[in-house]
């Protein structure tokens, strides 16, 4: 069984910055997928980064490009997400998932096999 935790998340003004860690314990796949995910009150989970075993390969939402950064040290089991310029919209719950037995980028939820319980981050005007 993998269980993943997140931290890092707080209340920070529009413009500031956040890094978000991820961190898996327990059993572990040889590979595996990273993603990170946000939900906001009274929408639906959305997708923000995912990054591939070897790290060689990203995917960001257009509304994080230039913004966020994904990283991962799989000699910890450990992934960030460096979040910069953040934005009031940007306030939502934040979810690290593991998607198992690969080493291919998703972007769906669906695919992933894995979720910590979330960390808030609220952006302030």
């Amino acid at each position: 069984q993998v269980q993943l935790v997140e931290a890092g998340g707080g209340l920070v003004q529009a413009g500031g910055s956040l890094r978000l860690s991820c961190a898996a314990s327990g059993r572990t796949f040889s590979t595996y997928t990273m993603g990170w995910f946000r939900q906001a009150p009274g929408k639906e989970r959305e997708f923000v980064a995912a990054i591939n075993w070897s790290g060689r390969s990203t995917s960001y939402a257009d509304s994080v490009k230039g913004r966020f950064t994904i990283s991962r040290d799989n000699a910890k089991n450990t992934g960030d997400l460096q979040m910069n310029s953040l934005k009031p919209e940007d306030t939502a719950i934040y979810y690290c998932a593991a998607r198992f037995n690969t080493v291919f980028i998703s972007i769906r939820a669906g695919e992933y096999d894995a979720w910590g319980q979330g960390t808030q981050v609220t952006v302030s005007s």
